[in-house]
């Protein structure tokens, strides 16, 4: 969550740029808010501070940083003319989706709710949460903040509003082992899976490392650099008789699947691949077991670098890899259907205006100077009239806008202090290139039973046919037993649903 130049901000403000969740399309409420918004309007500052109650995972009433945060956002409002007082409701420790729906179950429900799963319970089966349209379409900064993605899924499911990239991955190499190889130009000239395959072997041999990539226990982060080249272009292909069939039952997903066991089998894909947990996976990349990994573009590849060249030296930062080129190309399509995780409004709230006032504030570039940067004198400091960030900066992150599609200071960064840096910069870049839409909807709560059942075949049955338990010849019988589970229901459900 970390640093950018600001040579490439303006690049930025057309890139689309997160932990994901449901997928599907939901039934729009439509019900006009009690309260019409005025996104901009202005509050009479001398009276008594309307209170706004908020809960969020990341604000915790007693840590400094979310203090001063928060004294920032009333001082800034206050000086705007919306004379807030922000009241921060706390969630007991455990899981935060958890927790927070006993929070909301128990009647304690606050002004703005950051969700992070749980939200399609309070929104469409409860309906206790504002549709955020009407606000939205008055608004200035908030609008000017929303990539093409934001949009999209406001108009699927508009009652979670986040202002940040899409929480999508792109894979990571280190660019001193990049270098080392003869494969690597041709492999950027043209990226197939032939190709891939190639480097990755050549890789390994001149890097030193145990093995080309690894991933944290799933598939998913493979298929960020495979997935569209196999022809899975989306969750729901269609097929020549016009009808949609689950990608991961289709020949495409096969194909895939053998291409993967011949990278286990050849000692190119981490071993270890089904038990390993984000933190094991991203210390076999900094100690030099695996050469390839996978990250969020942008904010966690701005980590990746930083902690690459802090252990290994100035010339192992990384370089973003482009995705395989065969039937596609892409990364992984960017489900639309809704954001996964973001502020609702409470339609019990009172002061539904002045709750999403202060979202537009934040969205504004005072706020997000706040937001982004922390406070001048502490997180950053203006010398010789630009922005170096200080020491202190490396533990200040976003709590409300990490998009930088409308965040224009009007100082540059110093360039010592960027704050994205390079290879980061690149990843929106490139994910921004190479992106595309999906067709995953919402899963209706009468069908979520079965769509688990569903999912949980095909995990084991991908994790033993790439790890050579199973063989080609048992692929036709694992979509039938994917169907008896639930996906047979499932596959009507998306014929009825997809448009």
């Amino acid at each position: 969550m970390k640093k950018a130049l600001l040579m490439v901000v303006s690049a930025l403000m057309v890139v689309t740029t997160a932990c994901s969740s449901s997928d599907g399309k939901s039934s729009r409420n439509t019900a006009t808010p009690t309260s019409v918004p005025a996104a901009t309007s202005a509050g009479d500052a001398s009276k008594e501070p309307i209170t706004l109650s908020i809960v969020a995972k990341d604000l915790m009433g007693d840590d400094p940083g979310v203090q001063k945060l928060v004294k920032g956002i009333e001082e800034g409002m206050k000086a705007e003319g919306k004379n807030i007082k922000l009241k921060i409701v706390p969630v007991q420790s455990g899981t935060y989706s958890e927790k927070l729906g006993l929070l909301l179950q128990s009647g304690n429900i606050p002004d703005l709710i950051y969700f992070q799963g749980g939200d399609y319970q309070f929104a469409v089966t409860q309906k206790i949460l504002e549709d955020l349209t009407p606000f939205i379409d008055k608004s200035t900064n908030v609008k000017a903040s929303m990539n093409v993605y934001n949009q999209e899924r406001m108009k699927n499911y508009p009652y979670l509003l986040w202002l940040s990239p899409p929480n999508s991955a792109v894979p990571v190499v280190r660019q001193d082992w990049f270098d080392k190889t003869a494969s690597g130009k041709d492999l950027l000239a043209n990226p197939t899976s032939d190709n891939y395959y190639t480097f990755f072997k050549d890789l390994k041999e001149k890097s030193g490392a145990k093995y080309a990539y690894t991933v944290a226990g799933t598939l998913d982060e493979l298929d960020v650099m495979f997935g569209q080249s196999f022809g899975l272009t989306s969750t729901w292909i269609k097929g020549d008789d016009g009808k949609y069939a689950y990608g991961k039952t289709t020949q495409f997903e096969k194909d895939k699947l053998l291409f993967y066991a011949k990278l286990y089998k050849d000692g190119l894909l981490d071993p270890e691949f089904l038990t390993k947990k984000w933190d094991t996976k991203e210390k076999a990349f900094y100690d030099g077991q695996a050469a390839i990994m996978a990250g969020t573009q942008g904010k966690v590849i701005d980590i990746y670098n930083n902690k690459s060249m802090s252990q290994n030296g100035a010339a192992a930062k990384v370089m973003t890899l482009p995705p395989a080129k065969g039937k596609a190309q892409g990364y992984t399509p960017v489900d639309i259907s809704k954001e996964s995780r973001g502020f609702a409004i409470a339609k019990t709230s009172k002061n539904k205006e002045m709750a999403f006032a202060l979202l537009e504030y934040m969205a504004g570039q005072k706020g997000q100077m706040l937001d982004k940067l922390g406070v001048e004198g502490d997180e950053y400091q203006i010398v010789n009239n630009k922005i170096k960030l200080t020491d202190k900066f490396a533990a200040w992150f976003p709590h409300f806008v990490e998009s930088t599609v409308n965040f224009k200071p009007d100082k540059e960064f110093d360039p010592a202090t960027p704050y994205f840096s390079e290879p980061a910069s690149k990843s929106l870049q490139m994910f921004a290139s190479m992106s595309t839409k999906d067709n995953s909807f919402v899963i209706p709560a009468e069908l979520a039973a079965k769509w688990d059942a569903a999912s949980a075949k095909y995990k084991e049955f991908a994790a033993d046919l790439v790890t050579g338990k199973k063989s080609a010849a048992d692929f036709d019988k694992f979509v039938q037993e994917w169907n008896a589970a639930g996906g047979k229901e499932m596959t009507e459900y998306a014929n009825k649903t997809i448009k």
